[in-house]
């Protein structure tokens, strides 16, 4: 059966899961009265909140006869360790660009990584139906940007389709047609059937998927020979062992589910049953005369956040897991299929340092925990600091801002106080392009606080550069925080009389703890406040005038916010149905004497 396997490549939100959707409906898959509902792939809740794709997925479609595998992607940079990985299943991409927008950092990242695997590309200029989009333009970037990776003439010769996901109509010219077929015949046209050199059996593994009956199942490409149910095969890991293993069952992709089969050959995508403790990147080969596969190699973290267990006075109250064996055994778990994470035990047996991609990347991890009944503190995101020839050097990134000609000026200000250098200033539109290069570490804050300069309409990408040397301070928050004083719980009388003092994070009859940070102060520096204090009855007063308090109602933060709002001496606590931050130390005298031992050391 002739095969194409394709990967869909693009920035966030230019539309590839929409197009995915498209694929979908244009060869069949559902039948004329069935609801399928739209962005069909992101299946997971998180995906389907947040309107972004965390993981990459597999589907197939038949199309004139054939076989069509499509892999989705995610778009942030922060799942850039799931794009490294699946590109190895395909032999073309279709690089999706936004009509308006063009060529973004993202865009920039992963087709580096398509280019140097040889993989032929398709260009897809989408959303042309936008107001103001200027798709020629957007070509002759896209052109520049392959120039500038290197490509190779015949990468070069791209062929590129326009047209727009949401009405569902993509053409080799601006004309608008009835539906995808031309880019349907241009995915058979222009990308190469897989190549199947001769040899034994090899397969990778590039992702895992797992089954309540069948346990861990591997998935990858066929790169040579083919694969049989009930073969005995060698399962070659990464650290040189070999372990003869025996395929229970196999299972190609079909629309999207899986289809038992007997036997896969070379080209075709599958997932294999039977195979035990293996890893991503371990080679299935012939049980006879085995060869590995060159192992998959992924970017280094960029950032580290410490986990621990709660050990604030609400443990146990809200999760059903709470010890340090079951978050130890969780996040261990989470690195078998998370090639971008790592787990390192520190001196105390309670917590974990976790490295990860970016602060989305560790937000989406804690997310997934909490939502598992999982009770955890986390503090506040780091920058991993290396020293390259004996200087102290940090992560930069390069930041892109597009935003309304106005607010430009706010813009730059709140950069280049985080220490960013200005490269780029051009005018797009009615709009302003904006790029910098920003220590990492100047990133962590920077969102909220754009957001709320622009009116909420500043739109930043940004993407790891490399190591250079340390930058020195940067300013954190300019206010303190507001700390309860005692355990209790919060009455409006009290919250009404400290509205003055700054606005807070709980409402009237909230439980709150001892050191626990209930708002933000009006002014620098932290304050302790006693936030239940009742209102004292005499016989003159009526009781029931207790409701002429006005209070403002409580500022909600996401978890991501948590982890960029809070200081170095300050913890989030995790629970399923909490968010709270906290000083890591609860007592205050106790927090006042390390901060003298630490002023004395400093």
């Amino acid at each position: 059966m002739n095969i194409r396997n394709i990967a869909i490549i693009a920035h966030v939100d230019h539309g590839k899961t929409t197009l995915v959707d498209k694929i979908l409906h244009q060869t069949n898959v559902f039948r004329a009265n069935q609801e399928s509902g739209e962005l069909i792939m992101d299946n997971n809740d998180l995906e389907r909140e947040r309107g972004i794709t965390i993981f990459s997925k597999n589907a197939s479609v038949e199309y004139k006869g054939t076989k069509i595998n499509v892999i989705d992607t995610p778009g942030h940079a922060d799942f850039g360790g799931e794009v490294e990985r699946v590109l190895k299943m395909a032999d073309g991409v279709i690089l999706l660009v936004d009509a308006f927008e063009g060529p973004m950092p993202q865009t920039r990242f992963v087709l580096q990584k398509a280019l140097q695997l040889n993989l032929k590309p398709i260009v897809v200029i989408n959303k042309v139906d936008k107001a103001n989009c200027r798709p020629d333009e957007v070509h002759d970037a896209v052109f520049e940007l392959f120039f500038n990776l290197d490509a190779t003439e015949e990468q070069l010769n791209f062929p590129t389709f326009y047209g727009s996901g949401k009405n569902g109509w993509f053409n080799s010219s601006l004309e608008q047609c009835a539906d995808i077929t031309p880019l349907m015949d241009g995915i058979i046209e222009h990308v190469p059937a897989p190549k199947t050199p001769e040899g034994t059996l090899q397969l990778q593994i590039t992702s895992l998927d797992y089954s309540s009956f069948l346990g861990r199942i591997a998935v990858g490409k066929v790169t040579r020979n083919s694969i049989e149910e009930n073969q005995w095969i060698t399962l070659m890991q990464a650290d040189g062992t070999a372990k003869k293993q025996k395929v229970r069952e196999l299972y190609v992709f079909e629309a999207l589910g899986k289809r038992k089969v007997t036997k896969v050959h070379a080209g075709d995508i599958c997932a294999v049953v039977g195979v035990e403790d293996f890893n991503i990147g371990d080679t299935i080969a012939d049980a006879e005369a085995p060869e590995a596969l060159p192992v998959i190699s992924v970017d280094e973290p960029t950032m580290n956040m410490l986990f621990g267990i709660n050990n604030s006075p609400f443990f146990g109250k809200d999760g059903k897991f709470v010890t340090s064996r079951h978050l130890r055994d969780r996040l261990v778990k989470e690195t078998e299929k998370n090639l971008a994470l790592r787990v390192v035990d520190t001196d105390s047996a309670d917590s974990f340092l976790v490295y990860g991609r970016g602060i989305l990347h560790l937000g989406v991890l804690i997310e997934t925990m909490r939502r598992e009944g999982y009770e955890l503190t986390v503090g506040q995101p780091q920058v991993i600091v290396k020293h390259i020839d004996g200087k102290k050097s940090e992560p930069y990134e390069t930041l892109v801002v597009d935003v309304p000609q106005e607010f430009a000026s706010k813009v730059i200000d709140l950069v280049t106080r985080r220490k960013g250098e200005m490269l780029i200033m051009e005018t797009k539109g009615e709009m302003q392009h904006l790029e910098f290069e920003i220590p990492s570490r100047g990133l962590i804050g920077l969102r909220t606080q754009m957001l709320t300069a622009t009116a909420g309409e500043a739109v930043m990408a940004h993407r790891f550069n490399d190591y250079k040397p340390w930058k020195g301070l940067i300013p954190g928050r300019n206010n303190g925080v507001l700390i309860a004083k005692e355990a209790g719980s919060t009455t409006a009388y009290s919250l009404d009389k400290l509205q003055d003092r700054g606005s807070f994070f709980v409402d009237p009859g909230e439980e709150v703890y001892k050191g626990m940070i209930i708002g933000e102060n009006n002014k620098p520096g932290d304050l302790v406040v006693n936030p239940n204090e009742g209102k004292k009855l005499t016989n003159m007063r009526a009781s029931g005038s207790d409701g002429a308090a006005n209070i403002a109602p409580k500022i909600l933060m996401t978890l991501e916010e948590c982890m960029e709002y809070i200081q170095h001496d300050e913890c989030i606590e995790v629970t399923p149905n909490f968010i709270r931050m906290r000083k890591t130390i609860l007592d205050e005298e106790e927090r006042k004497r390390t901060a003298k031992s630490m002023k004395a050391e400093a």
